[in-house]
């Protein structure tokens, strides 16, 4: 079983994944951390160094590499990932199940505004402008996020909660 979490960074894609694989004992990937790994360099230094161009090329690289090579997986993908590259095709061929973690703007700019320097999108964007900011991009790309296959309401639930949930969706 192939399962991959898209939804605006902050959803809970990374949290739940772990989670979801744990408990369906399949293995975990968080696609950044893949990235990661491989490059040997954080996504902020390769977004600084290489531009946002370079590191959705070898994103969209590393998503196909995973859903190729893995007979198995809960992948979480960045908040991006589904929106270039034809990346969202790709999760919709290669994966048994896509599931998009939605929660309204209100609620993500409450995470990242706790959460920004770990966030090059949103790093230098003042506090003030970040539901402005999150609103637009999100409108952005929700239109890529809706094509998954299950849509999950991931607003004021626990971690455990959704689970469950996405569990009684892929069983």
């Amino acid at each position: 079983m192939k399962v991959v979490l898209v939804g605006y960074m902050a959803s809970g894609k990374s949290s739940i994944g772990r989670l979801l694989a744990r408990d369906l004992n399949l293995e975990f990937i968080d696609l950044d951390e893949f990235i990661e790994n491989q490059l040997q360099k954080t996504i902020p230094a390769i977004f600084s160094e290489k531009g946002e161009i370079y590191f959705r090329k070898i994103e969209h690289e590393m998503l196909s590499m995973v859903l190729n090579e893995k007979q198995s997986v809960v992948l979480s993908t960045g908040g991006g990932t589904p929106c270039y590259g034809g990346n969202m095709k790709t999760i919709l061929e290669q994966s048994n199940h896509s599931l998009y973690l939605q929660l309204p703007v209100s609620t993500l700019v409450d995470r990242i505004s706790n959460e920004k320097n770990d966030r090059p999108l949103v790093k230098n964007i003042d506090n003030g402008d970040l539901l402005e900011f999150v609103g637009k991009h999100l409108f952005e790309r929700r239109q890529f996020y809706a094509q998954a296959k299950h849509i999950v309401d991931a607003d004021k639930k626990s971690i455990e909660v959704l689970v469950d949930e996405i569990k009684k969706i892929l069983l």
